[in-house]
């Protein structure tokens, strides 16, 4: 690979969605910074209830948040201007520039756009003026022509301001030439002029058999074919945007200590995957534990064997309370309490969940309900959203339920940090879990077989000698067996982006596709809308 240009601006466009968009974005950014350039991500629109929160207290994509990372900068709102976050099928609240604006649904939401678009390029401006190189990432589908009037995230965009596109395809599912072309095909001729190159993802084989039919296809599209990628042997932890994108089920170990011994009795860790699932990246510091097996329930059964349940965050809290309840999954829960000796771990959503009552007037509209009962808290649902950063220390400390004796693992005044994004309002707890931001938060409760405790902060697992000692008090408590991971969070997360710069630059013609990125026009010197 050559020195890179000093500056450029390229966006990365897929076929469908779930292409490979993200990583491609990470890759190229990661790229970029070990030769030294100075770049940024920027997703104009995203649709995903998968948030970080930045350090003056906005939302953008979780996804954003972790490109970011592999830019080695921290994020920031104008890095995804655009946040829809669906509370079901048709309806979706709308965060503009951090702040959560309205409601809307599918229909709605077209005319709004023509708001929007001055704001996405005002920010995409801005950002290539300050940094030297923006990788931009488009969203869905390229080519969905009835969507194309109101698409200010895709290839509109790119001809707005002036940029190239990468089309990214996924070679896994089939048919990725006539889903190529049929891209390129579809949209008016002033869009096809964006696109300056295709990458197929997700490859499983000899790369030599697609020789003929690239050929064949840079003659008939005269775009050129600019990388076949290999499929991971291990997905990324790149923070999904879609909660179906959790898979039912174990979940594969991350690359950094893949290879490392497992214990024959790892601490098992079970997640709830409730379909309106947020932020749940949560749970990937569990991955890189070599004695901790992660995987995902939708049914009671999924939770036999569990040392660790965890109830994670949801966008709609009362909804996913009531789907609980119609799988069987909330008396299992209440079974688990009474008889078991693990531990049931609420986060945000699911914190508000274990409680006794939730009322709620703002989010569902359902009033006040039962929860689980698992917590004496009560929560309350009020204005103004509570989107903060937050560090603090641990204040409990739990006894071995065979012993009695407290200090087992999990010591007072660990530091823990991470993010809240909630309406509700926990209260009534008479045992705090942490001290965060100078006050007492979270529950736990011990009134039972298992330990239940909750908080509302968001990556609480992030923090690695609080995962570690939580841990230990599990495997105390359930007879497992546990040793803490020998590389941090923040390591696998750096080794990972290492990986899929490699990855790229092996598989693809990356002065080519960083070539098409030179070829932005000077920021705000676009055509515009």
């Amino acid at each position: 690979m050559n020195s890179p240009p000093d500056r450029g601006a390229l966006l990365v466009v897929g076929a469908t969605s779930g292409a490979g968009k993200s990583t491609t974005v990470a890759a190229l950014g990661r790229l970029l910074r070990r030769h030294g350039r100075n770049v940024a991500p920027f997703k104009a629109q995203n649709m995903s209830n998968h948030a970080a929160v930045t350090a003056d207290g906005g939302e953008i994509g979780r996804a954003q948040a972790t490109q970011a990372a592999a830019c080695g900068i921290d994020f920031e709102r104008r890095m995804n201007p655009i946040l829809l976050k669906p509370t079901s099928n048709r309806q979706s609240h709308i965060v503009v520039m951090g702040d959560e604006v309205s409601i809307t649904d599918a229909v709605g939401y077209g005319p709004t756009t023509n708001e929007l678009k001055p704001i996405v390029l005002r920010e995409l401006n801005q950002l290539r003026s300050d940094f030297g190189w923006v990788v931009a990432e488009g969203a869905g589908g390229a080519g969905e022509i009835n969507l194309l009037d109101r698409d200010l995230v895709n290839l509109p965009l790119a001809a707005a301001a002036g940029l190239k596109t990468l089309l990214v395809v996924d070679i896994d599912v089939g048919g990725a030439y006539a889903s190529a072309f049929g891209t390129i095909q579809l949209v008016p001729q002033h869009l096809r002029d964006t696109i300056g190159g295709v990458v197929f993802n997700r490859f499983r084989g000899d790369p030599s058999l697609l020789e003929s039919g690239n050929v064949e296809f840079e003659r008939r599209t005269g775009v050129p074919i600019l990388g076949v990628l290999p499929a991971l042997d291990h997905p990324p932890i790149l923070g999904v945007e879609d909660s179906m994108d959790i898979t039912v089920g174990p979940t594969p170990r991350d690359h950094s200590t893949a290879d490392l011994p497992q214990s024959s009795k790892p601490v098992r860790v079970v997640a709830i995957r409730l379909p309106h699932l947020s932020n749940p990246s949560d749970l990937d510091p569990f991955t890189i534990e070599p004695d901790v097996t992660l995987r995902w329930a939708v049914r009671p059964d999924d939770l036999a064997g569990a040392d660790v349940i965890v109830v994670p965050g949801s966008r709609a809290t009362v909804a996913d309370l009531d789907w609980m309840a119609d799988t069987g999954i909330a008396d299992r829960l209440r079974d688990y309490a009474r008889h078991e000796a693990g531990v049931i771990i609420g986060v945000c959503g699911g914190y508000q969940i274990l409680g006794r009552t939730i009322d709620d007037e703002l989010e569902s509209g359902r009033g006040r309900v039962e929860g689980l009962g698992l917590l004496d808290t009560h929560t309350v649902f009020a204005a103004p959203k509570v989107v903060r950063r937050s560090h603090g220390t641990t204040l409990y400390r739990s006894p071995n339920p065979a012993t009695g004796a407290t200090g087992v693992g999990s010591a007072v005044g660990v530091e823990v940090s991470g993010y809240q994004i909630r309406w509700g309002r926990p209260s009534g707890a008479a045992t705090a879990w942490l001290d965060i931001d100078g006050e007492p938060e979270g529950a736990v409760s011990d009134h039972g077989s298992a330990l239940v405790m909750g908080t509302s902060l968001h990556g609480i697992f992030d923090h690695d000698q609080f995962r570690s000692d939580l841990l230990t008090q599990v495997a105390d408590r359930c007879d497992r067996s546990y040793r803490p991971s020998p590389v941090t969070l923040a390591e696998a997360m750096s080794a990972q982006h290492d990986r899929l710069a490699d990855w790229l630059q092996e598989h693809s013609q990356v002065d080519r596709i960083l070539a098409l990125g030179a070829e932005a026009v000077t920021p705000g010197t676009g055509p515009g809308w």
